[in-house]
């Protein structure tokens, strides 16, 4: 059973956990996740498409990330993330934390911060190994076409993190 850690508004642990899709957080209490934007050196982006059967915006296309599990900070987490959902181990790549934004969702019992990282770093296609029960495939993008599918509303969290296509 996957376990979140519960933080504070100060984004501090509390030292309480929830299980993962709980929803059970109070005002005030989030949970924390990750994006991972991965930009190759040739100024593309690899985003990847929502399997089908996903519950929240099948189809829509989207960079990395996930939520932190018990006892793992933020870095680690979109680490892990990065790879499950690419194959790519970004470790070694240049760049790192970017910025946190949060969302309150009163009264649903989820409220969560998002840590967004950047890594840039040389990769081919054929290094990319999407997990098949997360993503439908991937693509290279440029901000421009990722900015217009945004605009067409089937890109996730484009107005949280557009800052980061930049």
């Amino acid at each position: 059973m996957e376990l979140w850690d519960i933080y504070d508004k100060n984004k501090q642990k509390t030292g309480r956990t929830m299980k993962k899709n709980d929803w059970c957080l109070k005002d005030d209490e989030y949970h924390l996740t990750v994006l991972g934007v991965v930009r190759r050196t040739d100024g593309r982006y690899l985003i990847t498409q929502r399997v089908m059967t996903k519950a929240w915006a099948p189809g829509w296309w989207e960079v990395s990330g996930g939520a932190a599990q018990a006892g793992e900070d933020s870095y680690a987490a979109v680490l892990r993330e990065v790879r499950e959902e690419t194959g790519l181990d970004v470790s070694g790549f240049e760049g790192g934390y970017q910025f946190t934004y949060h969302r309150e969702n009163p009264g649903e019992g989820d409220n969560y911060f998002v840590d967004i990282y950047r890594f840039t770093g040389d990769f081919d296609e054929a290094d990319v190994k999407v997990q098949k029960e997360e993503c439908l495939g991937f693509r290279l993008a440029t901000g421009e076409e990722i900015e217009a599918l945004a605009q067409e509303g089937i890109f996730l969290h484009y107005d949280s993190i557009r800052q980061v296509f930049i």
